[in-house]
């Protein structure tokens, strides 16, 4: 496997604020297996790919490091701007 899987495996999971041990438990693998993948000492099997892609909503190509997948990657943004508006607006609220 390519060095980009431990770099995106480990860029989705940040990305979305989910942390090591959540993540592993969602996927069901231990923490530690997780690490193992997330720093490219162990390389998964098909099955735990195809279990990452459906958990954070990415192709394989994409999480292979094969393709820009632009849709995920536009829906990420566009969840990250509403979080960042609903905030604005709650500091918003916060002064007044």
């Amino acid at each position: 496997m390519n060095r980009k899987f431990p770099d995106i495996l480990t860029s989705l999971r940040s990305e979305r604020g989910i942390s090591q041990r959540k993540a592993a438990a969602d996927l069901g693998i231990s923490q530690a297996l997780l690490s193992h993948y997330e720093n490219g000492v162990r390389e998964p099997r098909l099955d735990f790919v195809v279990r990452v892609c459906d958990y954070y909503g990415v192709s394989a190509d994409y999480m292979l490091g094969r393709s820009y997948d632009g849709y995920q990657e536009f829906k990420r943004l566009v969840n990250k701007l509403s979080e960042l508006s609903a905030e604005a607006n709650r500091l918003i609220e916060e002064v007044r």
